[in-house]
C-alpha cells in the first residue's frame, strides 16, 4: 500500500477540507436561499406553496445533473489524475456561485430568470458531482492504513463547515430590512464566492497528486474507460453504495433545507431562530465527524456507518416532536439529537465507501455510487417533505419519510463490502500488518 508521510498527509487533509468547505458553501448557499429568498424574487407570479415547491424543484435539479459530473470527472480522474480534476470543479463551482448573486431577478427580465437560475444551478450540479469523489480519494489514498477513517472524516467534516458558512452568512443579511434583504442583500452571500473560490485554488494548486493513483499509472497504467470497467465489474457495489447514502442525504436536506421554510412559516419560528437551529446543529456535527472518523480506525468504518443510520430513524421523530413544540430550546435539542447519529453516518461514509474500490476505477465507481444515491437522497427530499405535508396536512408523514430512508440505507449498507480495495480495518489491525 502507498501512502504520503503523516505531515504530506494533513497537508492534504487540510487542503482537501479547506476546498470541499467552499465547495459546501456555494452548494447550501443555494439550498438556503431556494427555501427562504428565491420563491418570492423568482417565481413570484405563484401562490406561496407552488413558488415554495418550484424553488425547492430548483434546488433538486442539480442533483440530477451531479451523477453526470460524476461520470465525467471520474473519467478524467481515473486517467489524469484526483488533483486536476479537483481545480476545474472548485472553479466551476465558484463561479456559477458567483452569478447567481449577479442575476437579474422575475421581475426585471421575466421568465429568462429562473431559466438562468437553473442554469447556473445545472453547473453547480456538475461541479459538486466532480468534487467530491476526488476529495475523499485524493485524503483517503495520502493516508497511511489505519488512519484513513479520521483523516477521511476530514473531507466529511467540510460539509457542516460549508454548510454552517451558508447559513451565517445568510443570517447576517437576514438582519437587514426586509426589503434591502430582498433588493440587494442577498446577492452578498453569493458575490462572496468570486473572493473565496481564488482562496481554494491557491491551496488546492499546491497539492501533491495521489500516491496510490500515481503508483498504478506508473506500474499497470490507467484504463482507457474506467467508467465502462466499474460499471462492468462494479454495479452492484454502486447500486449499494448509492443506496447506503439515502438515509444521509433524506436527513441532512431535511433537516438544512425543508425544516427552514416548515419552522419559519408552520412551526411558530423567525427565520433567523430557523437559521439558528441549523447552524447550532451543523456545529455539533463540524466537531462529532471527526470523532467517530477516529473511531472508525478503532472498530471499523462499516459498524460506525450502520449505527448511524439506526439513529437516524430512531429519532426521525423526536426531531420533528421537538421541532413542533414551540419552544427554541427543545427545538433545539431535536436537532443536536439529529445531527449525533448523522454525524456517525457521515463520518465514516468516506473511508466505507472509497474502500469499495479498485485505485485504477475508484473515482468513477465512488462518484457514480454516490452522487446515485444523491438523486434518490437528496434531489427532492425538501420538496417531497414539502409535499407530504401539504396533502397529509401533517409532519408526521415527513417523520415516515425519513425511517423509511433508514431501513433503505439499513439493508444496503449491511451488504456493501469492502473487497476490492484493501478492506477498512480497525487500526491495531494495521499496524500489525504494517510490522
Amino acid at each position: 500500500m502507498t501512502s504520503s508521510a503523516p505531515s504530506s498527509t494533513r497537508k492534504v487533509a487540510v487542503g482537501t477540507f479547506i476546498g470541499t468547505t467552499i465547495e459546501w458553501y456555494d452548494f447550501f448557499l443555494y439550498g438556503t436561499a431556494s427555501a427562504l429568498i428565491f420563491s418570492r424574487l423568482f417565481f413570484p407570479t405563484f401562490d406561496p406553496l407552488t413558488g415554495t415547491l418550484l424553488s425547492f424543484a430548483t434546488f433538486g435539479v442539480a442533483f440530477v445533473a451531479r451523477p453526470i459530473g460524476g461520470v465525467i470527472f471520474g473519467h478524467f480522474g481515473d486517467r489524469l489524475g484526483r488533483k486536476p480534476m479537483l481545480v476545474v470543479t472548485l472553479l466551476m463551482m465558484g463561479l456559477a456561485t458567483g452569478f447567481v448573486g449577479l442575476l437579474p431577478t422575475y421581475e426585471t427580465i421575466g421568465v429568462a430568470a429562473p431559466i438562468l437560475l437553473v442554469l447556473f444551478r445545472l453547473v453547480q450540479g456538475l461541479s459538486a458531482g466532480g468534487e467530491y469523489g476526488g476529495a475523499v480519494l485524493m485524503t483517503v489514498e495520502h493516508a497511511e492504513r489505519g488512519r484513513r477513517g479520521f483523516y477521511g472524516s476530514w473531507v466529511q467534516a467540510g460539509s457542516p463547515a460549508g454548510l454552517i458558512l451558508a447559513n451565517v452568512a445568510f443570517l447576517a443579511v437576514a438582519q437587514l430590512p426586509e426589503a434591502a434583504l430582498f433588493s440587494w442583500g442577498w446577492r452578498i452571500p453569493f458575490l462572496a464566492s468570486f473572493v473565496l473560490v481564488v482562496v481554494g485554488l491557491v491551496i488546492r494548486v499546491a497539492l501533491d497528486e495521489s500516491p496510490e493513483f500515481a503508483k498504478v499509472k506508473r506500474t499497470t497504467g490507467t484504463e482507457a474507460a474506467p467508467v465502462v470497467v466499474a460499471l462492468r465489474n462494479d454495479w452492484r457495489q454502486i447500486l449499494l453504495t448509492a443506496g447506503a447514502y439515502v438515509s444521509a442525504g433524506v436527513t441532512v436536506y431535511g433537516a438544512a433545507v425543508f425544516s427552514l421554510s416548515y419552522a419559519s412559516t408552520t412551526a411558530g419560528f423567525t427565520r433567523t431562530e430557523a437559521l439558528m437551529f441549523v447552524i447550532l446543529g451543523q456545529v455539533l456535527a463540524f466537531v462529532a465527524i471527526p470523532l467517530f472518523g477516529a473511531l472508525c480506525d478503532r472498530v471499523g468504518s462499516k459498524p460506525v456507518f450502520l449505527g448511524g443510520v439506526v439513529g437516524m430513524g430512531l429519532l426521525a421523530f423526536p426531531w420533528l416532536w421537538l421541532l413542533d413544540s414551540g419552544s427554541f430550546g427543545l427545538a433545539l435539542l431535536g436537532y443536536c439529537l439529529l445531527f449525533i447519529p448523522y454525524s456517525a453516518c457521515y463520518g465514516a461514509m468516506a473511508s466505507f465507501f472509497a474502500s469499495v474500490y479498485e485505485t485504477r476505477v475508484g473515482y468513477s465507481g465512488f462518484s457514480m455510487g454516490y452522487q446515485l444515491g444523491t438523486i434518490v437522497g437528496s434531489a427532492f427530499a425538501p420538496i417531497i417533505a414539502a409535499q407530504l405535508l401539504a396533502s397529509t396536512g401533517t409532519v408526521a408523514a415527513v417523520g415516515w419519510y425519513l425511517v423509511a430512508a433508514a431501513v433503505v440505507s439499513l439493508v444496503c449498507a449491511a451488504y456493501l463490502g469492502s473487497a476490492r480495495r484493501e478492506a477498512d480495518v480497525p487500526a491495531r489491525l494495521g499496524r500489525e500488518l504494517a510490522t
